[in-house]
């Protein structure tokens, strides 16, 4: 009857133990029960033995047994996975004499490599270093954009060709995605927006009596800059990133690299309808912002300020010439080339992971918007250059 009691005993209870049987032979045997939270002091002590051993570098050959091991989980894997890495990091051997099914799970774990490109980035406490590793990145990702440049072109080149691997259906789609299914959004913020205006010039124009010319502010602002910038914004967020979450998606499922052994070009097949459907549709929607504008201005000056519908009417076309219209339609060609560009490429270029998805959807967003704003004061340096 003691001879039970003690052997209960020992199954209840987790341990650790270790023998150096040479100079260079490390042992260690773990048995009992192995739960969460059940360690002990001894075992503690056991386990800080065996990794200050391994790490001193006397080392060079590590023996994985089991002694009367009883039910155990995922803390005694923990602790052999912890010991194994520790010999790898020091090109120690392992040998494992342990039970089929604990053999099986602990070769599992490292059976798979860490990914490389789950899109985070090692962090460092000094700014200075910081700024200085982000600048060094700069070059890898200019590179890898004008390959990616390089790469549309020569699509584009196939596509004149009539040997591009782009599916109509694939073009159509995205036309509704830039254009119909836009709509809604895009007239919401052009009506306020064009309100808004309508209000910021009423409070300095009524000071000399010349509220008429709210038209004019209307008109021109929205026609010329305000339209496009307003529909580069809007699409940049919810089109640019419906881009890259897309493709950045693919890319964790190896979609892509399913197309690449199918022998479908990736760049044909999602990048190029996406990148044409932006460019012709936003122009388009940058017309129907401007006319929706034009329409909030109308109803802030005829409603609030007492001007005659007719009198604002004809104030908004003699002050407004075609040469504005088309300056608005250069801002949105552009736009639209940025954002789908931007988008498509960073989900391209997507690592294999769901935080990796994550960033990249967010900055093919930040990306878009700069680069919506460098190119505004770009095209409106060269116009007024031009005098346009």
């Amino acid at each position: 009857m003691q001879d039970t009691s003690q052997t209960a005993n020992s199954l209840t209870a987790n341990h650790v133990e270790t023998d150096r049987t040479g100079q260079n032979v490390l042992r260690v045997s773990v048995g009992g029960l192995w739960r969460m939270g059940e360690d002990t002091t001894t075992q503690r002590t056991e386990i800080a033995y065996a990794l200050r051993e391994i790490e001193g570098g006397y080392v060079r050959r590590l023996i994985l047994s089991a002694s009367e091991l009883g039910q155990w989980d995922s803390s005694l894997l923990v602790f052999l996975a912890r010991l194994v890495r520790a010999a790898r990091a020091r090109e120690i051997s392992v040998r494992l004499n342990l039970p089929d099914g604990l053999a099986r799970l602990l070769s599992l774990a490292f059976a798979v490599p860490v990914a490389a490109d789950t899109g985070q980035k090692k962090t460092d406490d000094s700014f200075l270093a910081a700024i200085g590793g982000r600048a060094l990145d700069l070059v890898p990702d200019i590179n890898s954009f004008l390959a990616f440049l390089w790469e549309f072109a020569r699509s584009f080149h196939r596509l004149a060709l009539g040997r591009a691997h782009m599916r109509m259906q694939d073009l159509l789609s995205a036309v509704y995605e830039c254009g119909v299914a836009a709509l809604p959004i895009i007239s919401f913020t052009s009506l306020l927006f064009g309100l808004i205006l309508a209000f910021v010039g009423a409070v300095q124009l009524t000071q000399f009596g010349a509220q008429v010319y709210v038209a004019g502010l209307v008109s021109i602002g929205m026609l010329r800059i305000m339209g496009a910038v307003m529909v580069g914004v809007v699409m940049a967020g919810r089109v640019g990133a419906a881009y890259a979450a897309l493709t950045g998606a693919m890319q964790v499922n190896e979609e892509v690299d399913a197309l690449q052994a199918a022998g479908v070009y990736p760049v044909d097949f999602l990048v190029l309808p996406r990148v044409l459907a932006m460019t012709a549709m936003t122009p388009l929607l940058i017309l129907y912002a401007d006319l929706m504008g034009i329409v909030g201005g109308f109803l802030v000056a005829v409603t609030l300020m007492g001007i005659n519908p007719y009198e604002y009417l004809s104030t908004t076309i003699q002050m407004t010439s075609f040469i504005h219209v088309l300056v608005g339609l250069i801002y949105g060609t552009f736009f639209g080339i940025i954002i789908a560009l931007s988008g498509c490429f960073y989900g391209m270029r997507c690592g294999r992971s769901a935080q990796a998805v994550g960033l990249a959807t967010t900055t093919a967003v930040v990306h878009s918007i700069m680069g919506i704003i460098v190119a505004t004061a770009v095209i409106t340096v060269v116009a007024s250059a031009f005098r346009v």
